[in-house]
């Protein structure tokens, strides 16, 4: 049973994560430069806190998250127009290259919410049922690659849209996270998104 399920989760990440050809990470640093570091940095690191810091991040779920953007399945008016003119060979290109930068640390603003923060992280609210986010994203915030990215250090208000949106609906490429977020109170996404924000 437990082969099966794992050939079925094989099978819905896209057994292709095995890449025909070894990326190209001069290009992919070039076709970033060009397309993408205005807005998320020219290391990857953005300092824009509405825009995602990508260095560091798992080549394939990144290239996941440019694919769907292509399909629609994930919308962005920023997003999408760009990732339509990548074809795959770019996006694993560019994703290679961005999964060898460091991301560089943030920092959590509210010390009130801290331990708060850290609670739901860690232990989530077993009385509600919202599972821990370490369980799927590791109790560093480093992610299980590739399914799961990693989110320490990441931008709380990044962090925060996302969570809001899934909540909303207006983001429902995830449903484990759809599930999740829709029990989340405003005061609770915004704990556990400073928190995520100062993880090393």
């Amino acid at each position: 049973m437990q082969q099966l399920v794992f050939i079925l989760w094989l099978i819905s990440i896209g057994i292709s994560g095995v890449w025909a050809n070894p990326p190209d990470k001069a290009k992919g640093q070039a076709l970033f430069t060009e397309n993408c570091a205005s807005c998320h940095g020219t290391d990857g690191n953005s300092t824009i806190p509405a825009q995602p810091k990508l260095a560091g991040q798992s080549a394939k779920y990144l290239v996941e998250q440019l694919e769907k953007f292509k399909k629609g399945e994930r919308t962005s008016s920023i997003m999408q127009p760009f990732a339509m003119n990548l074809s795959l060979e770019d996006m694993q290109n560019i994703a290679s290259w961005l999964s060898e930068k460091k991301m560089k640390p943030g920092f959590a603003k509210d010390k009130s919410l801290v331990g708060f923060g850290e609670s739901l992280f860690r232990a989530g609210l077993v009385d509600r049922q919202i599972p821990a986010c370490a369980s799927c994203h590791g109790p560093s915030g480093a992610g299980i690659p590739p399914e799961f990215p990693r989110l320490a250090g990441q931008h709380a208000e990044y962090i925060k849209k996302q969570l809001e949106s899934f909540r909303k609906g207006t983001r429902n490429d995830n449903l484990i996270m759809r599930q999740v977020a829709d029990k989340l109170k405003d005061k609770e996404i915004d704990a556990v998104a400073d928190y995520i924000a100062g993880l090393r």
